[in-house]
């Protein structure tokens, strides 16, 4: 079942090539799919790029041989070359971000076309020179020195303005730098500052628009599931705001998976359950897998033996997805949680054999279980060891609990609203997609 629900071939299409090798060493370690296909699949990849080092390795353990030909032995060369002649075209202005004097002005430059006119005036740095220095990260990273690359993109898109060509292109590179090189703070300062561009670009065609939003939506699941606010920050951004709701709609409904995981795990976010499921129920004729499915189960059908299935098959989908492996834990204790409070809203009295069945527990867990759970989140219950039940009290909700509660969900329905027009008329529009594993930054260059 790991390879049927494995999403590597949908996701990967999004994601420049560079970002999907750490997908398939996962895939690798996971045992679910033939290593040798594997092999064939990384060195494909490998061969766009100028990782060259990594490229004959990987041949090596395809064809199990220390030889290898004679191209890939000139590719290098012609490789090595390339670097130390864009190293020579570069060092003037890489000495001039050394000098002290740069630095100093860096520190109080008002914007970067001050910062340029300063470099222009004391070290006679050009535009062809920032052009040049944009070629060098470029190769830098496809060499694989994500740091160093990062560092010079950094640069440019300081110096360059906005509507300079390869602007957005070197923030998209960045941005795959500051995931390789796992420094997430950079790279959600980098997906929000790709986001303000893409929403304030009132010029390019609709659908250039949602795919320039696809690749955000599939770029930033490394850094939602991995910073510290990412979660809540997926949900803001997927769920709540229409214009990336209706990308996920459109063109890659299989992001429910991501975004139903980031609510389940998220305790402070339950509230937010209604409008998730009415989106699953929405799109379940396009997607649908064990976890949109543990929630239909739940919350629409009330169909408790089919989620506790559900729910066992969730966990082998959440260990063998790279993005989801690590909130396995979460994502289990949090689901029995949803099973435990729906339970109890519908019987008054509970048995709690049954109800460890229904959690995949034994007896005794279950009873400390919700114990733990009575005592942590203040429920009106009680444990009667001698029968064995839960016995629930009845509470009533205050007042402005029950307005919050009836009106949260109006300027989600209207935003529902705006999102079928938008739909609606990006269905007429022809979706032009990525080709599998493009470098979505390097289609910004003409």
């Amino acid at each position: 079942m790991g390879e049927q629900y494995d999403l590597t071939s949908k996701v990967g299409p999004y994601l420049d090539r560079h970002l999907v090798f750490p997908l398939l060493e996962f895939l690798s370690s996971k045992e679910i799919f033939d290593e040798t296909e594997l092999l064939k699949g990384r060195l494909e990849l490998l061969q766009g790029t100028n990782m060259l080092d990594f490229v004959k390795d990987e041949y090596q353990r395809l064809h199990n041989t220390e030889d290898v030909p004679d191209e890939m032995l000139e590719r290098r060369q012609q490789v090595i070359y390339q670097m130390k002649e864009l190293e020579a075209n570069t060092e003037q202005i890489q000495k001039a971000f050394e000098h002290p004097d740069f630095q100093t002005e860096a520190q109080k430059a008002r914007d970067g076309a001050a910062l340029f006119q300063f470099l222009e005036d004391r070290f006679e740095i050009t535009n062809e020179d920032l052009s040049t220095l944009y070629q060098y990260a470029k190769f830098q990273y496809e060499c694989g020195s994500y740091a160093s690359s990062s560092q010079l993109l950094y640069f440019y898109s300081v110096l360059v303005h906005d509507d300079e060509s390869n602007a957005a292109s070197a923030i998209w590179g960045k941005l795959a730098c500051e995931i390789l090189t796992q420094n997430w703070d950079g790279a959600l300062d980098d997906v929000n500052r790709l986001k303000e561009m893409i929403d304030a670009d009132h010029y390019s065609q609709p659908n250039q628009l949602l795919q320039q939003r696809t690749w955000l939506i599939h770029w930033s699941l490394f850094v939602f599931f991995n910073h510290v606010k990412g979660r809540d920050l997926l949900i803001d951004m997927f769920l709540y705001q229409p214009a990336y709701l209706n990308a996920i709609q459109t063109t890659c409904p299989h992001i429910l998976r991501y975004l139903t995981t980031a609510v389940i795990t998220n305790k402070r976010r339950k509230k937010i359950l209604k409008d998730l499921v009415r989106v699953i129920q929405q799109e379940s004729y396009t997607y649908k897998d064990p976890i949109t499915e543990f929630l239909e189960c739940l919350y629409v059908n009330f169909d408790f033996n089919e989620a506790q299935t559900k729910l066992v098959e969730c966990e082998t989908v959440l260990r063998n997805d790279f993005f989801l492996t690590a909130c396995l834990d979460d994502f289990i204790e949090n689901a029995r949680l949803f099973i435990f409070e729906t339970f109890c809203r519908i019987h008054q009295c509970i048995s709690i054999s049954m109800l460890a069945e229904k959690l995949n527990m034994s007896p005794e867990e279950a009873e400390r279980w919700i114990v733990n759970l009575i005592r942590n989140a203040s429920l009106d219950a009680k444990i009667d060891s001698a029968q064995g039940h839960v016995v629930m009290g009845t509470q009533a909700a205050a007042v402005h609990q029950q307005v919050i509660e009836r009106t949260k969900g109006l300027m989600y329905r209207t935003q529902m609203v705006s999102a079928s027009i938008d739909k609606k008329l990006a269905s007429q529009q022809k979706i032009t997609y990525a080709e599998p594993f493009t470098v979505a930054w390097g289609a910004y260059d003409g």
